[in-house]
């Protein structure tokens, strides 16, 4: 047989596929790939080493750019881990407006997947059609917030701004229209051949090997493993509502992209249920104006973020300024299993299971 000498390939850290500053060193055999070298770090953030030249407040906005395409759950993750490591009770009506956007951040989050997903395989209208409606959310957290992208809403005691009047109706309308826009993505996506045949099968992740890596959220559901933070150790109010727990079968890339969708189903129903829920009262609870933590107190606190297991731990000097801050980030970790789910495919595949382990390289390079 003819035999050849394994090559390299670069994929990134300058590639619209590459989702970021993410440089995945491809070492190929022919057509085959043989191993993947991820590499990550291009985006120099340094956020965990800030946070602790900045006060407990002032490292909020920070928390935001973590997971920019859902950044209301990485700042609510963050200000529950100080509310727990102070013991600070949040209002009623925070809680509920807490859940409402960190439930549309998650749909937002998800659509950039899809049509992200869309247009690295070739599908550009996906990402048209998916970006559209990502839109009106956007608009959502203009209204409540003043911010589209990077939206620092959360406060350590709740929130910065009650919602307005005018947020009710477009919510309320995205709801309504949600079960038409998902059929659309079916018919526009999960139904498309080439799709399919470039997902069904591809970059398949066991459940046992899922867990040995430390994979979570989506990725880790896809693979058949019914773990969510917010079931199995609730945050917030998330016990008071009911939903399900999307998982796929086999774990392959086509498991990540139903699931997902599956998922923007289950959000829209838990923000039904906390908007007819959501009691009157105050938006922001009691807070003392500095906030100094006594020395050597410790937590870390999770929340089940857009792409995972988002975790802070926090420990505190006595000043007004943590003494540490780590965060656990869970695109970090699941881009592990990259090389995993790509030894013995195709090139193209590991532009598939990059897009489909979805992961935001401002969090990985935090």
């Amino acid at each position: 047989m003819l035999k050849t000498d394994p090559y390299t390939i670069n994929i990134g850290p300058q590639h619209p596929s590459a989702h970021g500053g993410l440089r995945a060193e491809t070492i190929m055999d022919g057509e085959d790939v043989q191993d993947v070298i991820v590499h990550l770090g291009y985006v120099h953030r340094s956020v965990e080493k800030i946070a602790e030249s900045r006060t407990y407040a002032q490292f909020v906005p920070y928390a935001s750019r973590l997971d920019y395409l859902a950044s209301h759950l990485p700042t609510l993750g963050y200000v529950q881990a100080v509310e727990k490591l102070l013991g600070i009770t949040v209002p009623e009506r925070a809680e509920y407006i807490r859940v409402i956007v960190a439930e549309l951040s998650r749909i937002a989050s998800h659509l950039i997947f899809a049509g992200s997903l869309a247009i690295d395989l070739g599908a550009t209208t996906g990402m048209i059609y998916c970006y559209r409606d990502r839109e009106r959310i956007m608009d959502m957290f203009e209204m409540s917030s003043g911010q589209r992208l990077i939206a620092s809403y959360m406060r350590i005691g709740g929130v910065s701004h009650d919602f307005p009047d005018s947020f009710y109706p477009a919510v309320k309308s995205f709801l309504g229209d949600l079960p038409k826009m998902i059929s659309e993505y079916h018919g526009l996506l999960s139904g498309n051949e080439i799709l399919q045949a470039r997902c069904k099968g591809v970059g398949v992740l066991s459940a046992d090997d899922a867990i040995a890596y430390g994979i979570t959220g989506p990725n880790l559901r896809a693979s058949g493993v019914a773990y969510d933070i917010r079931r199995e150790d609730p945050y917030g109010i998330y016990d008071r509502f009911e939903f399900n727990v999307p998982t796929g079968h086999c774990g392959d890339s086509w498991d990540r992209y139903t699931v997902r969708i599956e998922e923007i189903e289950q959000s829209g129903r838990i923000i039904e249920q906390a908007l007819r829920d959501m009691p009157a009262g105050d938006y922001l609870g009691k807070v003392p104006r500095i906030i100094k933590p006594p020395a050597g107190r410790e937590v870390y606190h999770r929340i089940e973020s857009a792409k995972g297991e988002l975790g802070y731990h926090i420990v505190s000097n006595g000043t007004d300024k943590p003494h540490r801050v780590h965060v656990r980030a869970p695109s970090f970790v699941n881009m592990m299993a990259l090389p995993l789910v790509s030894r013995g495919g195709k090139l193209q595949d590991i532009i598939t299971n990059i897009a489909t382990l979805d992961p935001v390289l401002g969090e990985s390079d935090r």
